[in-house]
């Protein structure tokens, strides 16, 4: 009823064969119906990566960046990062958070550092926090702050939709504090004997 190559062939025959077994090598490569080349295609293949975004050296921007990609900075950026993949490079200076799932530093941040995969290498100089899941740090690496181990460190401090950050668990709950009759020391002494 059914051949074997009208199945595994869901293109059309090649004028050359009799029953679409004995192709050669030259029909196969001119042809790209077969099942096999289409997955090699380059357009039909979903595991193609797109470039890192590369921020070189004479580049300084200020205010946040965030991408489902991957970033290498080389250049000074003041303000927040996040992305899927972020290298710090050894000319790099980061004065903020930086969130991704991996981060490799080998430059400089000052901020607060999340990941799932954290790496400081050697030239790394870092003053902040890093909360992670799993962390190497070289010999060499210069780094002031704590660590924390996170199951999920990147649930930490999400930003709710009007793009302020908010802390995930608050220590404490905040008290509302009533509004003071006045400045100086002596509206301050009313509200705490009140």
């Amino acid at each position: 009823m059914f051949s074997k190559s009208k199945i595994n062939e869901p293109g059309p025959k090649s004028s050359g064969t009799d029953s679409g077994t004995t192709a050669t090598s030259s029909d196969t490569k001119s042809s790209p119906k077969s099942g096999s080349d289409m997955s090699t295609t380059p357009n039909s293949s979903p595991k193609t990566k797109p470039n890192p975004s590369i921020l070189s050296s004479d580049l300084t921007i200020t205010g946040n960046l965030r991408t489902t990609g991957d970033i290498q900075v080389e250049g000074t950026v003041q303000g927040d990062i996040r992305a899927h993949l972020l290298t710090v490079g050894e000319t790099a200076n980061i004065e903020g958070e930086i969130v991704a799932d991996d981060i490799v530093v080998t430059g400089r941040v000052v901020g607060k550092v999340r990941g799932l995969k954290v790496r400081l290498t050697s030239t790394a100089r870092v003053e902040g926090d890093i909360i992670h899941k799993t962390i190497a740090i070289e010999s060499g690496a210069h780094f002031e702050g704590s660590v924390q181990r996170a199951e999920d460190p990147l649930a930490s401090g999400r930003q709710d939709s009007s793009g302020l950050q908010r802390p995930a668990a608050s220590p404490a709950p905040a008290v509302p504090r009533p509004a003071a009759a006045g400045p100086g020391p002596s509206s301050m002494s009313e509200t705490k004997s009140s």
